[in-house]
This record gives C-alpha cells, structure tokens and sequence, in this order.
C-alpha cells in the first residue's frame, strides 16, 4: 500500500479529482454513522463506529482517516454529547490504520487480523480508562453492561476489573468485525481507482514512492528537518496544554469550590426555613413522635435528593458539653444520631465552640472529619425572640469536588489529544507538501546532477527544471534561484570545457611542434614520434582490453600517456647534430653522448613541472624520456632498472621506439622488414622487453601494420616519394639502443 502517489492534477482533472475523494470521504462518515445505529436496531452488542475511519485512513493517509474520526464523534454528540469525548480514540485508531495501511498490513487478510489487537487495545483498554476517569464505574445500560454485572456478580472481581474485562472483551469482538469489514471494502475498490482515494497536495511534480522512501532514510548530521518541525510543533501544543490545564484547573476547581459551597448555603438555609424555631425543645424530646418531626424530616430528605452533591443534612444544638441533635438524616453509609443525642462536639468544631454558643454566623468550613474531608456550612436559625436556637447544616465530601475536577481535566485532556492529533496530521501533511518534499526533489536533482559529459548535464537540467516546484513562497523562490543559477553554472562549465578543449590541442600541437623541433635535428627519424604515439595508443588499449594493470590504466592515465609520448626524446635537443646525424658508427665516446638525452629529457621535463601547480601528463612525460630505454633485464640506462621497477609507460614506449627505428630508414641502414622486426620484438621479450609487452605487440601485428604503412605513406606523400614496401633486410651496423 506504499506504492501510491497521485499525478498532480490541474483544472478539470483537478475539480475531478477533489470531488472523487470528497464523495469517498462522505461515504466513509456515513458508514460510520449509519453502522452504530443498524446494529443498535437489530440490538446487536457491537460498536462499528471505526470501519469508515480504518477505510479513510488505509485509503486516504493519516489527515483523512484522523479528519473521519473527528468528525465521526462530532456528529454523534449530537445524540450523546459524551461522545465528544472519546475523539482520542477515534484519531489514534486513524493513525494506526494509516501507518498499518501503508506498512501493508490490508493487503492480506491474516496481516489484516494482526492489526485487531492494537485496535481492541486502543478501543477497549484505554476507552475504558477513559470511561472510568469521566464517570466512574457503573453497572449502566452500555453495551458492556450486562457482561460485566456477569462478572461481578461472580464475585472474583471488583467493579473496576469487571468493567475493564467487559470492555475488552466486547471491544476485541467489535474491531474484529471492524477490520474485516473494511478489508472486504478495499478489496471490493477497484485496484485502479485507490490511488485516487490517496490524499495528495502537491506543489510540484510528484515523488515516485521509491524516492520518498529513499528521502525518509536519508541520513542527516543530526534531526531532519521534518523532526524538527514535528518537534516544534509538539512542543507548542504541549506547552499550550499544560498552560491551558493549569488555568483550566484553577478556575474549574475555583468555581467548583463557588458551586458546591454555594449548594451547602442554600441547602443549610431551606433546612434552617422549614423547622420551626419555637419548637426545638418538642423536636428532642418527642423526636419522631411529635406531631411535624417526620414532617419536617421529609422534608430535609427531599432538600437533599433535590440536591444530590449533599451528603449530609442535620440540624445541632450546641452545647457547653457537647452537640445535641435535633434533625440527623440517615445515608447508606452512616445512619443518623436519635434526637436529644448529646454528642462530643469534633475538635475540628473546637476553635468555632464560643460562636457558636453565643449564635454567630458560621464561616464556610473545609476540614478533615470522622467522616473524610468535608464542606460544611452551618446556618443559625433564629426564634420569634431573634435568638439563635440552633444551627442547620450541609455537607459535600471533598472527594466529590476532587472526582469532579478529575472528569472535567479528563474531558479537557480528551478533547485536547484529539484536536492535537488533529492539527499534527494536518501541519505534518502542509509541512511535507509544501516544504519537505520541495526540498527533497531540489536536494535529489542536486545530488543526481552530472557533469562529466553534455549529454548528462541537459538531462540533469531539464530534470530539475521539470520539478515545477510551484509553492508560491520562500520554497519557490529557492527553487527558481537554484534552476536559474544551475543553468547559468552549466553554460559557464560549457564555455569552461570548450576553452579547456582549445587549450589541450593547443598544448597537444605545442608538443608536437617541440617534438618536431627534436625531430628536425635529427634527420634520421623522419615521423618517429607520431609512429610510437600511434603504438603506444594500441599497445595501452590491447593490455586494457585483457584486464592487465586496471588500478593504472585509467582513461586518465592512457591520455597522459598518449599526448606525452612525442616528448620521449626532447633529451635529444642536448645533443650535437654531429652525433644526431653522424652516418655511421658512434663511437663509445659518442654514445654516451646520445644516452645522455634520457637524462636530459628528465631536467627538461622537471624544468617545466615546476613552473605548473599541476604537473598533469608531464609526470609521465618524465618517465617515458627518463627511462624508455631501460631494459628488462637490467642492462639498459640512464639507471639500470630492471622489471617492473621501470615505470609502466616507459616499458610500452620501449617497444614502440625499437620497432620504430627497425622499420624505419636511417642515413645509417636501410629499414628492417616488418615480419624482421616484429621477430626482434618477440626475441627481446623478458630480456630487453617486458614479456607482456611485447607479445601483445606482436599479437596485434595487422594493427601495428595498418599504423607503419599509413604514416610511411603519409610521410612519403609529404616528401614526394611514392609508398615502399616492407620487404628489406639491409644491414645496420649503427647503435641504436
């Protein structure tokens, strides 16, 4: 159920859209509605007032399911205003359908049944919790009712664990039937229609389900941003409803306080109206014997049935000994005092003793008695004479004013936990359309962009310029600053590649006029340094294609190679012409001349590198004029390197160079035949070439043909001279090596 996202919709589609979950939603609440009261009709003990809140939020998300949960309750005030109250639940059974939906727990029906009791637990344990912190315990006519008067008539349990028992286990039934319902209505949904139930908001062009969950598991340094916001969010609310507690607690239990003492006073002043002052001596010394006393007792009863926050009503005489009783009604707890009883005056009476005797007003009192913590207020009652003859009195237990506090914090806390989870799903749904998902798709464009080839930077910018990220706020104005200067970025690297490329076949010719430079003063190696760049590109290329040297032969590296390979003998510069050109054989003396030029090359090229911060290709450069004539087994110069101690690129140009000056016509010898040299090439490989090398070199013969014979003919084109063959085998008696 995680693979749903909604086109964005504009106009007609829009409109169709809005009204297609309108009229889902709708459908949903009254499922809701009209479910409670058919099974009410058939006198079913079932609830079924969440199958269209589990179908809203499995269908829909979080805000659908939460908003049909809400409103659910809101509605059914309208019969029972308790109903308000139990919106808590409502919304927490939404958000766990939600999440449960989309982790696709009703994609199959025993996933579904998996689900019954976080919702059994929610509906039944906390809803009778909650039941218990509104009204109490009572053996009423709910649904569970008869159930738990079962269980308490058995005797194992009190009325608490009995109505809990009642509660779950009515509860599991109900949202066993509650989930199976709406399973069988989404499955009945055609597939094609559900991802239109989806509520969506985008700004933009939609996430695919795969980025968004790569999104949510991207990794931050510390809280996402969404946390953060989430966390803000929460933190507000709380504190609102922690200030909104403590003031509401101040002022309901202040007007509580107000309230009851206001029924004690009008309770003590009716009892002190209806007894008859003049006759309080035939009230204790007749008591119910006298003609008005069960009169006048009835009366009080009634006072306090009219009242049921009254817990007592008695009429005292005090006393210098003591308090004598007059009027004590009896309650099922306490049965009241006979009249003329002559009782101990209770010591938290002690400090008010002298008011009392002398019939002054009684301020209200709150104080602990044998009884508990009680409200009292006393009422003299004055006879025809004006003098007081005794007091009325009435009493509220303090318990109650707590118990009441305790149901009104209740209602406030319900109330408020479901307009939070409300207002949550509803700024987390605002927050991840209109910020979140904003940034998500600019922070992927981003991290998707290429730049390695133009191909790969218009696609990375019409991707990002194809979000049409369209919040109309600050996240807007982000997204066209970041298009605006990518695309800005993007033609500046273009003009930064094109200049790049002049400056590398600019660079590239210098070298190759430097080599020519060389090469001029040499008149006997005619295109020498294009021919062994043109090998050493093959030889580089076969080794790549077998998979030898990998971590080295990079594209980077081949090119270095490759642009660098003409520099080979810049050495070559340092040396005479006579010797360059001498037509027959060096001297000892002489060729240790000619072999200085691989040194020579190596101060030239270190020369250069430390004019540059990036010495680039030159690094190789320096290695193939240093060492291309080193030999594999060691007896070659300037330093005598053997094996793979000599730098790989110095290793391949040194086949390219012998092979070169074997096919090759000098002043001093005539070129060897091709299948001549190619044979040389093969003898010399693990001695004065590295075996690898050289067998490649030799297994790609037709290659290094096509090469030998297209720059022999070029050359001799240039020259003027008709193309030769490669069919001589004159003799060479000069060092060339």
């Amino acid at each position: 159920m995680d693979n749903r996202h909604l086109p964005d919709a504009s106009g007609s589609k829009s409109r169709k859209y809005l009204m297609f979950q309108i009229a889902f939603f709708a459908g949903a609440i009254a499922i809701n509605f009209i479910l409670p009261r058919t099974a009410s009709y058939f006198r079913v003990p079932l609830y079924l007032d969440n199958v269209g809140t589990l179908l809203a939020s499995v269908l829909g998300g979080y805000l659908p399911g939460i908003v049909v949960g809400y409103l659910n309750n809101i509605i059914n005030m309208q019969g029972n205003p308790g109903n308000a109250y139990y919106v808590v639940l409502s919304t927490m059974i939404a958000a766990g359908g939600a999440y449960l939906g989309k982790k696709g727990y009703f994609d199959r029906i025993w996933k579904a049944i998996l689900t019954i009791p976080l919702f059994a637990f929610i509906g039944g344990v906390l809803g009778s919790i909650l039941t218990y912190l509104l009204y109490g315990y009572g053996m009423g006519e709910g649904i569970s009712a008869p159930f738990a008067r079962a269980l308490l008539e058995s005797g194992k349990l009190n009325v608490f664990w009995a109505q809990m028992l009642s509660d779950v286990a009515i509860d599991l039934i109900d949202k066993s039937i509650t989930v199976i319902l709406a399973f069988v209505i989404i499955k009945l949904i055609p597939e094609r229609l559900k991802p239109g139930l989806w509520l969506t908001g985008w700004r933009q062009a939609p996430l695919s389900a795969d980025t968004l969950m790569a999104a949510r598991k991207d990794v931050t340094r510390s809280f996402s941003l969404r946390s953060k916001i989430i966390s803000i969010i929460s933190a507000i609310m709380v504190c609102v409803a922690v200030v909104t507690t403590i003031i509401s607690y101040i002022l309901y239990r202040g007007f509580a306080m107000d309230q009851y003492t206001y029924s004690c006073t009008s309770a003590a002043k009716l009892a002190a109206n209806i007894i008859d002052p003049d006759k309080i001596d035939e009230y204790t010394q007749l008591g119910e014997n006298g003609p008005n006393y069960r009169t006048v007792e009835e009366k009080l009863e009634g006072i306090r049935k009219g009242n049921p926050d009254i817990e007592y009503i008695y009429i005292y005489r005090f006393l210098e000994d003591g308090v004598e009783v007059i009027f004590d009604l009896d309650t099922p707890e306490v049965p009241g005092q006979d009249p003329g009883t002559v009782i101990e005056l209770e010591e938290y009476l002690q400090p008010y003793k002298d008011d009392f005797l002398n019939g002054k007003e009684i301020d209200t009192l709150l104080d602990d008695t044998i009884y508990g913590r009680l409200l009292t207020v006393f009422e003299p009652v004055y006879d025809s004479a004006g003098r007081c003859v005794c007091y009325a009195a009435a009493d509220i237990k303090v318990e109650d004013i707590r118990i009441s506090t305790l149901n009104y914090m209740t209602k406030v806390f319900s109330l408020f936990m479901g307009f939070y989870i409300f207002i949550l799903a509803l700024c987390i749904w605002l927050v991840d359309y209109h910020l979140i998902y904003p940034i998500v798709a600019m922070t992927i464009s981003a991290r998707k962009f290429a730049y390695d080839s133009e191909e790969a930077r218009e696609i990375s910018v019409d991707r990002l310029q194809h979000l049409n990220i369209a919040t109309g706020d600050e996240i807007e104005n982000l997204y066209e600053s970041l298009s605006k200067t990518i695309a800005e970025t993007v033609g500046y690297l273009e003009d930064v590649e094109a200049k790049g490329e002049e400056i590398a076949h600019m660079q590239n010719g210098l070298i190759y006029v430097l080599a020519d430079m060389v090469e001029s003063r040499d008149k006997n190696t005619g295109d020498h340094v294009r021919k062994t760049a043109a090998y050493v590109r093959l030889i580089m290329n076969k080794m790549k294609e077998k998979g030898l040297y990998e971590d080295i032969l990079t594209d980077e590296y081949m090119q270095d190679v490759a642009n660098s390979a003409p520099l080979h003998d810049v050495g070559k510069i340092m040396v005479s012409d006579v010797i360059l050109n001498k037509p027959g054989k060096l001297t000892d003396e002489e060729f240790a001349i000619m072999k200085s030029h691989t040194t020579a090359g190596n101060k030239i090229i270190a020369s250069a590198m430390s004019l540059v911060s990036d010495s680039g290709y030159l690094k190789e450069a320096k290695n193939l004029a240093t060492y291309h004539h080193e030999r594999w087994d060691g007896s070659g110069y300037p330093k005598g390197k053997k094996g793979e101690e000599i730098p790989l690129s110095a290793r391949i140009m040194a086949v390219a160079d012998v092979f070169d000056a074997l096919v090759s016509k000098r002043s001093y010898k005539e070129p060897f035949p091709f299948e001549k040299a190619m044979s040389i090439i093969t003898e010399g490989a693990g001695t004065q070439f590295d075996p690898q090398i050289a067998a490649i070199f030799a297994e790609s013969a037709e290659e290094v043909r096509t090469i030998t014979v297209a720059h022999e003919s070029m050359l001799n084109q240039e020259n003027g001279y008709l193309p030769r063959t490669l069919n001589n085998d004159p003799e060479n008696d000069r060092k060339t090596t």
